[in-house]
C-alpha cells in the first residue's frame, strides 16, 4: 500500500535508520553439580574459549546506532523492524524479515533454545542462508560482533575435504581438512552449520575472531568439525579400507596423504541374482557398490553415494542386451514361468553375463531349458471326411526334428502368445512368419465353420487351400516367385540399358553391365544381390537403377535401407547424380515424426531409412507399394531371427536388392538370408538348405577317416558346390577389383610380426594356462558355453594388445604394438602422408591416442561415443591431422577417406570381410596413390590363430562366391581349441 510519506520528494524525504545484524558466539556455563539452577548462556571470552570449546552456540539479531555511534539493541527486535514503516529502508527491512523466516522455518533442534530476541544461525539447515548473508553488503548491512571481546566477517572462499594419513604401524587417520580465504584452518575450532556452510573461531587470540563461511558439508565432514583425527588400528585399517574408504570417496571430497591407497573406483556392478525353483525363475537387479553399498535397479538416482552416469551407461549396455535377446519387459525384479522363463534362462542370462560391469549369481538347480531354433517345417494334407461336403486338414509342424503337438500350438496361436514350452522344457518362439501366417489362415478356416473335431476345408473352397499349400512350402511368395523366375529363364542374353536422361554420371563399363543386370531383374518383379567389392559404385549403379525405373514412367516410390552414418551418402549422391529424383531421408520413428510414411512416400521418388527406424515402425513401411527395396550394406539383414529381416519381409514391393560386399561372413547362412529377401523361391526352407548345401560344401574332405572317404567327400562337395553356384549365379552379381584393375591404384600389404615384452609375456602366458583350462573343459557343450568362450577368447585377444586394458595394475608394462606403430605414424606424418588406424578395442584407441598426444601427432577420432561424426570426418578429409583413429564398428563402412595412403590394423578381426570393408575406406575409386596395409600381429599370441582362422573364412566366401576354393566356415569346438593351443 503506498503511504503518503512516498507522495514526499525524493530529496525531502528524511534519512532511514542504520541496520545492521549483530552475531555473536555464546557458550552455555560448565554444569556444576552443586548448583540446580539452569545453566545460563554467555558471550565466549578468549579465556572462555581457551578453557572448553563445548556448547558453542551463534546467534543473530538486529542493531542499530546508538547516540554516540556504536551499535547497539536499543528497541530493534524482528517485529519492529519488520512492521516498521518509513523508519528503516524497505529493502533493509525486507532482508531482516526474510532471514528471520529462513531461522525459524529452515532449521535443526540446537543444542539450547536462543535467549532473547535473537535467532540461532548455527541451526539453519539450508543453502539459501548464505547467498542471503552475502547479499547485506550490497543493500549496506554490516556484519558485526555483538560483544566488544568478539570480531565476526564473512568468508570469501573456503573449501573442506576428508583428510587420510597414514600413520605409524599400518593405522590410518581420518580428519577434516578446512581452508578459509586460503589459510589451513584447525577443524577443531569450526562446527557445521547445517550441510551448507560452518562457522569456525581462533583460540588464545583477543578479540575473538568468527568467519563464516559457506561450504558444502557432505558426510561425514559435519561430523568430524569441531573434533580431533579419528584413528583407525592397524588390525581395522584393512576393513575400513575395503568396506569405508569407498563410501567416503563418493561421498566428500578426499585429500589422501603418502602411504595410502587411492580411492578405489566409484563405478558399480550391477548384479542379476536369479533364483531357480523348478521351472520357476525369480530374478532381482541391484547396484553394488565397493564397500558394500546396494540399492536395487531402476530407482531414483538421488543418493549422493550413486554415480549416476556409471549407472546409465551400465544400464543402457544391460538393457540393449536384454532386448536384443528377448522381448521380455525389463524389471528390477520379476518371476517368470513356463516359457517366460524358459527365454530368459536360455536367451537374457547368456546375453548379459558377457557384459563388463554385470554379475549373474544363481541359486537353486538350473532346469533343462532348450531353445528350438530351427525353421518351422509344416506338412499340411487334406483328408477325406465323414461330412462329402468337407475336407479334414491334416497339420504337422516339426523344429529342429521336434514334432509339436498340433494342439498345444494352436491354443498357442489362437491365444495370441508368443512363444511356447514344452512338457519337458524345450522352448520356441512364434514370431516366425509361417506360424504367424499359419494362425491368419486357421482364424480364417475356424470362420467358415465351427470345428467339433479339428481344422477343416469346404471342399469348394480351393483359394484358402491353395493358400495352405504355398504356406507348407516355407514361403508365402513362394508359388508367384517361381512363376517369375520361370519366365526370366526364357531369356537368352541381358539386353544392354544406356543410362537413364539426366543421369549425370559416366558409368565404366562394369556399371553399364551392373546397371543392365539390374534393369533386367527389376522388369521381370524379381530381386537380387549386387555383390561387388567396396568402392566399385553400388550406390551409383542402384541410383541409376531408379532413374531408369522412373524415366520408363513407374511414379511408385523406391526404398533404400542402410545405417544410420549412410543416409547422408545417399542424399548426397543423388543430388549429384541424378538430381531429378526426390529423396526424403527419413530419420526418426513414428513417435518423433509428424507425417506417416505414406504421406512421405507419396511426394518423392526415393525414401531413405535407416534399419533401426524400418525396424520399429514395420508397418508404417509395409503400407506403401514400393517400386523396389535396396538393403544397402545388407549384411545388418543376415540374421533371420530378428525382427528387421521379419520386417524387410513384410514390405509390398515387386523386388529386393541387396547392395554388400560380403555376402558370406561367417557362413553359408548368411547367403541364405539374403536370398530369402531378394530371390524368395529360390530356396525356401533354411533346413533344406542347410541339408542340401551347407553340410556338404563346408565340410573339408580331410574330416574324413580315410583318403577313399575324403576324397569321395571332395567329389561331392565339388559338385554340391557347382549346383549351388549355378542356381545362385542370376541372382548374384560380384565383380571383385582383380576386375577393374585398371581403375585402381596398387595395393601393398604386410603383416608386422610385434614380439611381447618379456614382463607382457609372461602376463599373457599366465592368463593363457588359467583361460585354457577353463575353456576346454567346456567344448563339449559349446552351444550352452558360448558366450563364457567367447568372453574367454576376448580377453587374450585384448591382453595380446596391452596388459593395461585387462587390468588397471599392467599399464605400466605398456604395449609393444603401440611402440610399432607410434613410430610408423611419426614417419608417415613427417613424409606428408596421411594414415587410418583401425581397432575393434575403442579402449586400445584410446591409449594409442594418448601416445599420439605424448608425441605431438595431431589424429581425429572415430568411435561410436563421437558426437559430431560428420565434423571430425570433414576435418581429417579437409586435412586438419595426418592420423585419423576408427573403431571397427563406428567406420568400418559407409565412409570414403582417399586421402589416406597408409592403413594400419591394430588387431585382427574374427571376419575377414570387416578388414577388407576398413582398407576399402582408402582403396576404392577415387584414389590415386598407391594404397599401403599393415597388420601388426602380436607374436606368439592368439591373434595368430585368429589370423589363420580368417584365412579359412575368406576361402569358403572365395568358393561360392569368387570360384575359389572353399574351406570350413563355422567356429566350432575344434577350431577353439586351434585358438587355445600352442
Amino acid at each position: 500500500m503506498t503511504s503518503w510519506r512516498d507522495l514526499v520528494p525524493a530529496g525531502e524525504r528524511p534519512a532511514f535508520e542504520a541496520l545492521a545484524l549483530g552475531i555473536e558466539l555464546r557458550q552455555r556455563e560448565a554444569y556444576d553439580p552443586s548448583r540446580w539452577e539452569a545453566r545460563a548462556v554467555v558471550p565466549v571470552t578468549p579465556r572462555s574459549l581457551s578453557k572448553r570449546r563445548d556448547d558453542l552456540q551463534l546467534v543473530a539479531r538486529p542493531l542499530v546506532r546508538g547516540a554516540r555511534g556504536a551499535w547497539i539493541r536499543a528497541d530493534a527486535t524482528w517485529d519492529v523492524v519488520r512492521r516498521s514503516t518509513g523508519r528503516f529502508d524497505p529493502a533493509q527491512a525486507r532482508w531482516f524479515a526474510e532471514l528471520h523466516a529462513l531461522a525459524q522455518a529452515l532449521r535443526t533442534a540446537g543444542p539450547f533454545a536462543p535467549s532473547g530476541d535473537t535467532v540461532a544461525l548455527d541451526t539453519v539447515d539450508s543453502p539459501l542462508l548464505w547467498p542471503h548473508l552475502a547479499a547485506a553488503d550490497g543493500l549496506g548491512i554490516p556484519l558485526v560482533a555483538m560483544h566488544a571481546q568478539q570480531r565476526v566477517r564473512l568468508a570469501r572462499e573456503t573449501t573442506a575435504r576428508v583428510a587420510l594419513d597414514a600413520v605409524a604401524g599400518g593405522a590410518l587417520r581420518v580428519s577434516a581438512a578446512l581452508e578459509i580465504d586460503g589459510e589451513p584452518t584447525d577443524a577443531a575450532h569450526a562446527r557445521a552449520i547445517g550441510d551448507s556452510g560452518l562457522f569456525a573461531f581462533a583460540i588464545d587470540v583477543d578479540p575473538v575472531p568468527v568467519v563464516l563461511a559457506a561450504v558444502v558439508l557432505p558426510d561425514p565432514l559435519p561430523s568430524l568439525l569441531g573434533k580431533g583425527p579419528v584413528d583407525v588400528p592397524a588390525s581395522d585399517a584393512a576393513e575400513f579400507v575395503a568396506e569405508v574408504y569407498p563410501r567416503l570417496a563418493r561421498r566428500a571430497p578426499l585429500s589422501v596423504g603418502a602411504g595410502v591407497p587411492p580411492p578405489p573406483a566409484a563405478r558399480p556392478t550391477l548384479e542379476v541374482d536369479v533364483a531357480y525353483d523348478g521351472d520357476v525363475v525369480t530374478f532381482r537387479l541391484t547396484w553394488a557398490y565397493p564397500g558394500g553399498h546396494r540399492v536395487a535397479y531402476g530407482s531414483d538416482a538421488d543418493d549422493v553415494e550413486r554415480d549416476a552416469r556409471a549407472e546409465a551407461q551400465i544400464g543402457e549396455r544391460f538393457e540393449t542386451a536384454w532386448m536384443a535377446a528377448s522381448d521380455l519387459p525389463i524389471a528390477a525384479s520379476a518371476t517368470l514361468r513356463d516359457a517366460d522363463a524358459a527365454v530368459f534362462a536360455t536367451r537374457v542370462l547368456p546375453a548379459v553375463d558377457v557384459l563388463d560391469e554385470v554379475r549373474v549369481r544363481t541359486t537353486g538347480a538350473e532346469p533343462t531349458f532348450r531353445e528350438l531354433r530351427g525353421d518351422p517345417s509344416l506338412r499340411i494334407t487334406l483328408v477325406e471326411s465323414l461330412d462329402r461336403d468337407w475336407l479334414d486338414l491334416g497339420i504337422t509342424v516339426t523344429i529342429d526334428g521336434r514334432m509339436i503337438p498340433f494342439g498345444v500350438l494352436f491354443r498357442a496361436l489362437s491365444r495370441g502368445q508368443t512363444r511356447i514350452k514344452l512338457s519337458d522344457g524345450a522352448w520356441f518362439s512364434l514370431s516366425h512368419p509361417s506360424l504367424q501366417r499359419l494362425r491368419e489362415l486357421l482364424d480364417e478356416a475356424a470362420a467358415l465353420d465351427e470345428w467339433a473335431t479339428g481344422p477343416r476345408l469346404p471342399r469348394t473352397h480351393l483359394t484358402l487351400w491353395a493358400e495352405f499349400e504355398d504356406l507348407a512350402d516355407q514361403s508365402e511368395a513362394a508359388g508367384e516367385w517361381r512363376a517369375l523366375a520361370r519366365a526370366l529363364r526364357d531369356v537368352t542374353e541381358v539386353p544392354e540399358i544406356p543410362a537413364p536422361p539426366g543421369f549425370r554420371a559416366d558409368l565404366r563399363p562394369y556399371q553399364r553391365e551392373g546397371l543392365s543386370w539390374l534393369a533386367l531383374l527389376h522388369a521381370h518383379r524379381l530381386g537380387g544381390i549386387l555383390a561387388d567389392d567396396m568402392g566399385l559404385g553400388k550406390t551409383l549403379q542402384l541410383l541409376a537403377l531408379m532413374a531408369h525405373t522412373r524415366a520408363l514412367g513407374d511414379e511408385r516410390p523406391w526404398l533404400v535401407v542402410a545405417p544410420t552414418s549412410v543416409l547422408p551418402t545417399w542424399r548426397d549422391e543423388a543430388a549429384r547424380f541424378a538430381p531429378e529424383l526426390r529423396v526424403a531421408v527419413v530419420e526418426a520413428t513414428a513417435v518423433r515424426r509428424s507425417q506417416h510414411v505414406s504421406e512421405i512416400a507419396a511426394g518423392v521418388d526415393v525414401v531413405v531409412a535407416p534399419y533401426g527406424v524400418v525396424r520399429t515402425d514395420a508397418d508404417e513401411f509395409a503400407s506403401p507399394h514400393w517400386a523396389g527395396v535396396v538393403l544397402d550394406e545388407a549384411q545388418f539383414v543376415k540374421n533371420p531371427a530378428t525382427r528387421i529381416h521379419r520386417a524387410i519381409a513384410a514390405l509390398h514391393t515387386d523386388a529386393v536388392f541387396a547392395a554388400t560386399g560380403t555376402p558370406i561372413e561367417n557362413g553359408l547362412d548368411d547367403l541364405w538370408a539374403l536370398l530369402a529377401l531378394t530371390a524368395p523361391g529360390l530356396f525356401p526352407s533354411i533346413r533344406q538348405f542347410r541339408e542340401d548345401y551347407t553340410r556338404a560344401i563346408e565340410r573339408l574332405p580331410s574330416d574324413a577317416p580315410t583318403a577313399l572317404s575324403a576324397a569321395a567327400t571332395g567329389a561331392h562337395r565339388e559338385k554340391t558346390l557347382a549346383r549351388l553356384r549355378r542356381r545362385v549365379r542370376p541372382f548374384l552379381l560380384r565383380r571383385t577389383k582383380d576386375v577393374v584393375a585398371s581403375d585402381l591404384p596398387l595395393k601393398q600389404e604386410q603383416e608386422i610380426a610385434v614380439p611381447l615384452g618379456p614382463a607382457h609375456r609372461a602376463v599373457y602366458d599366465r592368463v593363457l594356462q588359467r583361460e585354457r583350462q577353463k575353456v576346454l573343459g567346456l567344448l563339449d557343450d559349446l552351444d550352452r558355453q558360448r558366450f563364457i568362450v567367447f568372453r574367454s577368447l576376448t580377453l587374450l585377444r585384448m591382453l595380446a594388445l596391452a596388459p593395461g586394458l585387462v587390468d588397471e595394475r599392467d599399464a605400466h608394462l605398456g604395449s609393444a604394438k603401440l611402440d610399432v606403430l607410434l613410430e610408423r605414424l611419426v614417419e608417415v606424418a613427417a613424409e606428408g602422408h596421411r594414415a587410418l588406424v583401425f581397432s575393434q578395442f575403442t579402449s586400445f584407441l584410446d591409449l594409442a591416442a594418448e601416445r599420439l598426444d605424448a608425441a605431438g601427432l595431431a589424429y581425429a577420432h572415430l568411435d561410436g561415443s563421437t558426437a559430431r561424426r560428420g565434423d571430425v570426418i570433414d576435418g581429417f578429409r579437409d586435412g586438419d591431422a595426418p592420423v585419423f583413429l576408427i573403431s571397427l564398428k563406428a567406420g568400418g563402412f559407409g565412409l570414403t577417406l582417399t586421402e589416406a595412403e597408409y592403413v594400419f590394423l591394430l588387431d585382427p578381426w574374427w571376419n575377414p570381410a570387416a578388414e577388407s570393408q576398413a582398407i576399402d575406406r582408402a582403396h576404392r575409386i577415387g584414389q590415386t596413390k598407391s594404397v599401403f596395409v599393415y597388420r601388426l600381429i602380436a607374436a606368439g599370441t592368439i591373434e595368430e590363430k585368429v589370423l589363420a582362422l580368417q584365412r579359412r573364412k575368406a576361402a569358403l566366401s572365395d568358393a561360392v562366391i569368387d570360384d575359389g576354393e572353399a574351406f570350413a566356415a563355422a567356429l566350432d569346438a575344434d577350431d577353439i581349441r586351434g585358438l587355445l593351443g600352442p
